[in-house]
């Protein structure tokens, strides 16, 4: 469970990107981020993923104080929290299962990893979560022949074997056709619906929001001003946008 209290963040020298955010997160929600450019959805996910530093605000992950509990709680934060760009980087010439393999640090010394020379186990457990994202027969292909929505659900694999419980997406379909976004999106849901995990993602185009998410969060200026359940916004609502 997440739980923000009073998150704000301030750029150093410069204006306030994020007031006073505060919401929580259960295992299995699909919380959908709306809002227009510059309203601080990205710097909000980035935030959530300790990608950035806090200017003020609790951050409460699975009971425990982030803040309070020192360096080894936030490295475990950033462990299960994985933070998906828009465009995920993989390595061009590595094929896309020594990228997911890559994503295995807690069971792979690095050396290993970088080499190629990874204990068997591990080859196992990247194979089958390729192949549960639909990918077995893109595991040998070097990443830069992958498709858009091919890297993002890769990216999507790496990140479990990494261990992540939350996941956060900025923009994850963005550029992709739309039998491609609803590939990732439906694989985004069927692991909140099957797998609790917490996919939080900005998704401000279209009606993909309404469609998979079960919450929306809706930014103005760095403030939360839509908080919705299990609808689609009201015209009123996508006004204050």
């Amino acid at each position: 469970m997440l739980r923000i209290k009073g998150l704000s963040k301030r750029i150093p020298g410069g204006p306030k990107v994020l007031n006073d955010i505060s919401f929580e997160a259960y295992e299995g929600d699909f919380i959908a981020v709306k809002g227009s450019s510059g309203s601080g959805k990205s710097m909000l996910l980035k935030c959530l993923a300790l990608q950035e530093s806090w200017t003020s605000g609790t951050y409460l992950f699975n009971g425990k104080d982030v803040f309070k509990e020192g360096f080894l709680a936030k490295q475990k934060v950033k462990q299960q929290v994985a933070y998906l760009e828009e465009k995920p980087f993989l390595f061009p010439e590595k094929s896309g299962l020594k990228n997911v393999i890559i994503g295995s640090v807690n069971q792979t010394p690095a050396w290993r990893r970088w080499t190629g020379m990874v204990r068997s186990d591990d080859y196992m457990g990247a194979m089958d979560m390729i192949e549960k994202r639909g990918l077995l027969d893109k595991a040998k292909i070097p990443a830069k022949h992958l498709s858009g929505g091919e890297r993002q659900r890769m990216a999507i694999a790496r990140a479990l074997v990494h261990g992540a419980k939350v996941i956060v997406a900025d923009e994850p379909v963005s550029g992709l056709d739309p039998h491609a976004a609803d590939a990732v999106l439906s694989e985004l849901k069927d692991l909140c619906k099957n797998e609790g995990i917490i996919v939080i993602a900005v998704l401000h185009q279209g009606d993909w929001a309404e469609r998979y998410a079960d919450r929306i969060l809706g930014l103005n200026n760095g403030n939360l001003v839509v908080d919705v359940y299990g609808r689609r916004l009201t015209e009123r609502e996508k006004l204050q946008l």
